[in-house]
């Protein structure tokens, strides 16, 4: 692991694959598992403000849930996650005429319709941020659901520190990420990665 400011980071980050396939996939990591995906407290606010605006969008079966528990809920591990029908679909998605599933707000936002992109756990996969102590800890999370974007990534040479550049920024700042891009340097030099 490497530190940077507050944040200690894997050194999977530097050395992994990856690149959505959402061909080969067909947005899977948005319905498979037991529980929502992670939100921050003050995410919370900007899912409901965004409600009204893909609400016709969702299932018949996520407004029920909605309706009944909110677009949050406290998970297993007292985690703050969204809601999910079934036990696994997050309220957010939908699916296209080819099966896909994609999520309601991000498609909202790329419209021009909101402001808000979507919580940026959902942005930051495959990478988890948890705690470590008094650190934030940035960890690769390995899931068989990604397996077509981790052979993508391979074939295209995309470390996912690159390929989650975006979201990285969003979560910890420009200047981060620029300390980020310098340790990968380095670490490329000194032939760790």
């Amino acid at each position: 692991m490497v530190q940077i400011g507050d944040v200690v980071v894997s050194l999977d980050i530097f050395r992994e694959k990856f690149l959505c396939d959402l061909h080969a996939c067909k947005g899977k990591c948005c319905i498979e598992g037991d529980a929502g995906a992670p939100v921050e407290q003050e995410e919370v606010e900007k899912l409901e403000e965004v409600l009204p605006i893909i609400w016709d969008e969702l299932s018949p079966e996520a407004r029920a849930v909605i309706e009944k528990q909110g677009v949050v809920y406290i998970d297993q591990e007292g985690d703050l996650v969204t809601s999910i029908v079934n036990g696994k679909d997050c309220v957010f998605t939908c699916y296209d005429e080819n099966g896909c599933c994609y999520c309601a707000i991000e498609k909202a936002f790329r419209e021009g319709k909101c402001n808000f992109y979507k919580p940026v756990s959902c942005h930051l996969y495959p990478v988890r941020v948890g705690n470590c102590g008094p650190y934030k800890a940035v960890n690769y999370h390995r899931w068989d659901v990604c397996k077509a974007a981790v052979l993508l990534g391979e074939k295209e040479n995309l470390p996912v520190y690159k390929f989650l550049k975006e979201p990285l920024i969003r979560k910890f700042g420009e200047e981060w990420y620029a300390e980020l891009e310098l340790v990968a340097e380095e670490l490329g030099k000194q032939h760790i990665l």
